[in-house]
Formats: structure tokens, C-alpha cells, sequence
């Protein structure tokens, strides 16, 4: 949503609530956050709509918590990437803690690339931030926003502690040169394509069009997939950066075949984190925009 603003405004926000102590900061983002939800109905009912799609089960008023719960977890993060500046490795242990570190070593040793399978979950900006902090700098495949200035500012706060991007424009050659050196991609699979880039795979229930390139990328070099996720502890008062145990990737022979199998495992993987933390999750993307032939539009 930043690469629809002016480059000033977006960037005297960011140093602004940069020199706020962490709990004001993380106040500061929320209140944003909390003016977007009611600033912006739109997108409140995208978000409306694919609960009531995803999660039936859960009544009006638990699907508005859940999405009013979004919008928290989208200002914390905005509060806590104001503050990417401020962090060493001195003070590394104030913003996040490791959980399954040893599936993302044991990863890394195999010498065939690792493959982070992320999504637009809790503080996944905070993720990548915090691995480069603590020795592991990344690549990271985005879509450069609108807004060169803005797009300058957020790659900047990226990339303090050695993280690169890869546009998507260039994603198959990036990913198999860092594949072939034995480096870790980050890659957010969990917006909507549209076809022959997006297969379509059930996520909750229901087909969406989703992107396969890294499933191809994966079955072409072995690297290794890893399923990592930034969620926010209220107990800790912190981030957990999980790395789940690698994804078994289907081998048939087919290699078409294949790439949809293992688009929809790791799809799976994503809905589990999802069902586990919904109000940290992008409600108010249209994950289901793209349809199957013959399909009614679901927006």
C-alpha cells in the first residue's frame, strides 16, 4: 500500500517513528494501521469476503476481530521496520528469537541451495531483516513498487545487513545462479497469479491460482525447500522466525505433473500457518481473483 503515497510523507513517517522507542513505535505503526481499516472500506471487503469463503465456520463478528486483528499486525510491522536502523547484533535478541534454526542449518549444509517458503504472515519484512542481522543474508524475489523513491527507501532498509533483491522479472535466472552457489532465497507464494505462470491449487478449499515457478525451480536443482514464517509472540512481546522441517518434493517423472503437486504442498504448508495465526495474515489481498475457465468471478 506504501507505493500508492508520495515519496515524503511515506518518508518522514518512516524516520519519525524510527526514532521512537520500541513500544511507541510499535503504537504508532497499530494506530496507522487502525486508520487504514476504517479509512479504506474497500478493503475491508475483500478481506470480509475471503473469510466468509476460507473460514465459513466462524461467525460475522469473529471474521470482523479477525481482519481488525490484520490490520494490528500490519501496523506493528510497519512500526518495527521504521526501527531496522537501530538494530545490531548487540540488541539482535529485542526483535525476533529462532525457532527450528537446525531444519534451515541442516538445509544450508546439503550445499544445493535452500528455498524459504514464505507468505505475507505476521512480520515476514522482519524475518529476512533479522536472518541477514545474524549472519545470513539472503536474496529476496519482490516486485518493485510503484514509487521509485519508495521502492529505493523500503530496498535500502532491506538490504542494511547484506540482504539483494531479485525482480520477478528475472526470477529463473536469479534463482538458479543462487541455487548453483548455495545461497537462500526468500519467496512469498501466496498472492494471485494469473495462468501459465499460476497453476491452480486448493487453499482453503477453494482454487487459486498460484505461482509454480519455485516448485520447477526446486525439482530442476534440488535445492532444498524450507517453509519459513514470522509470527508475532504477544507473550515474548517479539517475533518467532520459525523454519519448519523441509518440504518432500513429489518426483513422478511428470515434470508438469510434479510442479502442481508440489505447488500444492507447499500451499498447504501456508494454509496450516494461516489457520494457526489468521489475524496475521493478508485478508485484503484477492488471493482468488484469477478463476478457473468457466468459473464465476468470486469479487
Amino acid at each position: 500500500m506504501l507505493d500508492k503515497l508520495q515519496y515524503w510523507p511515506v518518508a518522514v513517517m518512516v524516520r519519525v517513528i524510527g526514532i521512537l522507542p520500541r513500544p511507541l513505535a510499535h503504537g504508532a505503526g497499530i494506530l496507522i494501521g487502525r486508520l487504514v481499516y476504517y479509512l479504506h472500506p474497500r478493503l475491508r471487503r475483500v478481506g470480509l469476503r475471503n473469510l466468509e469463503m476460507a473460514l465459513p465456520q466462524k461467525s460475522a463478528a469473529e471474521r470482523r476481530a479477525i481482519l481488525r486483528g490484520v490490520y494490528v499486525s500490519l501496523g506493528r510491522l510497519l512500526g518495527e521496520a521504521c526501527l531496522f536502523p537501530n538494530y545490531t547484533r548487540a540488541n539482535a535478541a529485542g526483535i525476533a528469537a529462532y525457532q527450528g534454526f537446525e531444519n534451515f542449518e541442516a538445509a544450508e549444509k546439503r550445499g544445493k541451495g535452500v528455498l524459504l517458503l514464505t507468505a505475507h504472515l505476521g512480520g515476514w519484512e522482519v524475518g529476512s531483516f533479522f536472518h541477514s542481522l545474524m549472519g545470513h543474508p539472503m536474496q529476496i524475489v519482490v516486485r518493485p513498487l510503484d514509487n521509485p523513491g519508495v521502492d529505493a527507501l523500503v530496498t535500502r532498509y532491506r538490504g542494511l545487513h547484506g540482504n539483494t533483491m531479485i525482480g520477478k522479472q528475472e526470477f529463473a535466472r536469479g534463482l538458479m545462479g543462487a541455487m548453483r552457489r548455495n545461497e537462500t532465497v526468500g519467496i512469498l507464494m501466496d498472492t494471485n497469479m494469473t495462468p501459465p505462470q499460476g497453476v491452480f491449487v486448493d487453499f482453503f478449499g477453494i482454487p487459486a491460482c498460484t505461482a509454480s515457478g519455485l516448485a520447477r525451480i526446486a525439482q530442476h536443482t534440488d535445492a532444498t525447500v524450507v517453509p519459513a514464517f514470522t509470527i508475532w509472540d504477544a507473550v515474548l512481546r517479539k517475533y518467532r522466525v520459525e523454519f519448519d522441517r523441509p518440504i518432500e518434493l513429489v518426483r513422478s517423472g511428470n515434470d508438469d505433473a510434479d510442479a502442481v503437486a508440489n505447488t500444492a504442498r507447499f500451499t498447504e504448508a501456508i494454509e496450516r500457518y494461516v489457520r494457526r495465526h489468521p489475524d496475521q495474515w493478508l485478508w485484503v489481498h484477492r488471493r482468488w481473483k484469477t478463476r478457473p475457465p468457466g468459473q464465476p468471478p468470486l469479487y
